[in-house]
Formats: structure tokens, C-alpha cells, sequence
């Protein structure tokens, strides 16, 4: 009687487990819920972070066309003037160029100041963090997380097995931050020419880049230049789980030729078609976007976790240092086509 009343004892202790094992973790289903909910707010904050920016870039020409009329004290003109602007030029040029409006905003936007911003800032992210996004799980220091950093491979072969450590300090000396960003060279140069380029094309470029024989103003042309480009680099920043790029000098070459078609266009009008040019500056955008993400998610996946932090931020300064050297390249190629007959 005491041998069957311990087994049926052990079985039911056995039958309990495993009725308990599951709870000790969320259910499957749980877990791609907030896997989805987690995909969904990172994009929904990427695509509020560059909204406003976008708007503003957008409206680079019709900001230069208008001026604001005598005595009106508000930030909207209700019937604003057209401003001077060079009609003996084929290219119908403002006074200025379309670089410093967008290299200006630019900058307001890394600093959030500009009111634009501040409203995209005030509204939608912290909807998008408080109430999409999942607090992470305490995970396990063995099993997949130390299989995913034992496959990484190191930006620099002479880096010491204890550095990639999670207990390791974060506090990098200079010489350490000094290696890191020469080891992240071969990804940031080419994000810097990308950047170059295809800024170079939309804030110097398509403003010149004017069709007469079209039903489209000189405006709605700049309007549709600028969103081909923003609808190219939005489908190739979210193709990530689709495809990965290796090698982003292909990219940066491929927008380098981009740069040097279109700046031959304009001197030379040899494209017969607006359509010509809508195909190109949507290849453009699919180019510079894929650059982009393809770049911080190759140093994401090649740097160990104690460098991690400190290459995606010196990473940064890839697209803002690219967008400074078109626009100071831009104005005076644009005051000099401008001159031409």
C-alpha cells in the first residue's frame, strides 16, 4: 500500500510540474505579441523622428519663393509674395539655393528646437514608448544570447577575448575610442559620400532639374522630386529582414554615379522626359536608405558589446558630416548655373 500510495504520490507531483512548467515563462503567443508590438513602435518612432524634418526639406522651394508680407508679425503668411528670382536662367533659379533651408533645418531638427519637432516630439513618440513598446525580460546570460556573441565577429582582430565580457566596464580609454573608429572606417567614409551625393542631388540638384514641357509647375516638380526620393529611402529602410548589404562601397558608388548622371543633366538637359528623372531619384532614394540602415546593422552585428554603444554614436556623424560638405558644394555650384544662359 505505502509502494502504490508513493508512486500515485510521484505522479501527481509529476503531473503537477508539468502543468506549472509553462507558467514559469509567458506563453508563446505572448511573446510574439510583444515581438510585434516592440517592431511596430521602433518603426512608428523612426518614422516620427524624420517626419518633420522631411516636411520642411520638402518645402525648401516654396520657403525660398515666398517672403513674408510687410507689417505681418505671424509665422504663417496668409498671402504671401512670390520672391525675385533669376527668369533670364533655363533654370528658373531662385536667389538662392535650396541647401541652406535644408541644411538649417537640419540642424534645428538634431537639436529638436524647431517647432515642427518639438510638436512631432510632444505628440506621437512618447505614445509610441510608453504604450507599444515591452520592458525587456531578464534573459539568461547562457543559451542564445551567448551563441549570438560568441558568432560576432569584432571590427578589430586584436581586440582581447575579455573585452567582449557583459561585466566588462563600459569607460573606454582614447586610445580604445581612437581604434574603434578606425576599425569603423570602412563603413563610415561610405556612408559619408552617400549622404554627400544624394544631398548634393536634392538640395542642389533638383531645383535646377526643370521641365518646361510638363503640366507640372516649377514647384510640384520639386514637391514630387522630394517625395519619389523620401517613398525610395522609406521602402529600403524597412527591408532589412528582407535583405542585407555587405558592402556598402557598392552603394556609396552606384549614389556617386547618380551625383554625376543628374549634375550632367542639368548642364547638358539631354534626358527628354520629367519620368526619366522620377525613375532616377526614386532608385536614389532606395540606395541612400539601404545604405543607412545596412551600415549601423553591420556594426550592430561586428562590434562586441563593450564597444557597441560608442560606434553607433561616432557612426552619427556619417550623414551630418555628408549633408555639411554638399551643402557648402551646392551654393556655389548654384550661383554659377544660375549665371549660365
Amino acid at each position: 500500500m505505502s509502494g502504490s500510495a508513493g508512486s500515485r504520490q510521484r505522479r501527481l507531483l509529476d503531473s503537477e510540474g508539468e502543468e506549472t512548467a509553462p507558467e514559469s515563462r509567458p506563453p508563446l503567443r505572448d511573446r510574439q505579441g510583444a515581438h510585434w508590438k516592440n517592431a511596430m513602435g521602433f518603426w512608428l518612432l523612426g518614422l516620427c523622428n524624420n517626419f518633420s524634418y522631411v516636411v520642411m526639406l520638402s518645402a525648401a522651394h516654396d520657403i525660398l519663393r515666398h517672403q513674408r508680407a510687410p507689417g505681418n508679425q505671424s509665422l504663417v503668411d496668409p498671402d504671401p509674395l512670390p520672391a525675385p528670382h533669376s527668369n533670364s536662367s533655363r533654370f528658373d533659379c531662385n536667389s538662392i539655393s535650396t541647401a541652406p533651408p535644408g541644411s538649417r533645418q537640419r540642424g534645428l531638427c538634431g537639436w529638436k528646437l524647431h517647432p515642427g519637432c518639438l510638436f512631432s516630439l510632444g505628440g506621437d513618440e512618447p505614445v509610441c514608448y510608453f504604450f507599444l513598446l515591452t520592458s525587456p525580460e531578464p534573459q539568461d546570460p547562457g543559451g542564445e544570447e551567448e551563441a549570438e556573441r560568441a558568432a560576432r565577429q569584432p571590427l578589430m582582430s586584436s581586440e582581447a577575448p575579455e573585452e567582449s565580457k557583459p561585466d566588462a566596464s563600459p569607460t573606454l580609454s582614447l586610445q580604445e575610442r581612437w581604434t574603434v573608429f578606425k576599425g569603423l572606417l570602412c563603413y563610415v567614409i561610405p556612408l559619408v559620400l552617400v549622404y554627400f551625393a544624394e544631398y548634393f542631388i536634392n538640395q542642389g540638384l533638383f531645383e535646377l532639374l526643370f521641365f518646361r514641357n510638363t503640366s507640372l509647375s516649377h514647384a510640384q516638380q520639386y514637391r514630387w522630386y522630394q517625395m519619389l526620393y523620401q517613398a525610395g529611402v522609406f521602402v529600403s529602410r524597412s527591408s532589412l529582414r528582407c535583405f542585407h548589404i555587405r558592402f556598402i562601397w557598392a552603394l556609396a558608388l552606384l549614389q556617386c554615379l547618380n551625383l554625376a548622371f543628374l549634375l550632367a543633366d542639368v548642364v547638358l538637359s539631354f534626358l527628354p522626359s520629367i519620368y526619366f528623372v522620377f525613375l532616377i531619384i526614386l532608385y536614389e532614394g532606395l540606395l541612400g536608405g539601404a545604405a543607412y540602415v545596412n551600415t549601423f546593422h553591420n556594426i550592430a552585428l561586428e562590434t562586441s558589446d563593450r564597444h557597441r554603444e560608442f560606434a553607433m554614436a561616432a557612426a552619427c556623424v556619417s550623414d551630418t558630416l555628408g549633408i555639411s560638405l554638399s551643402g557648402l558644394v551646392a551654393l556655389p555650384l548654384h550661383n554659377f548655373l544660375c549665371r549660365l544662359s
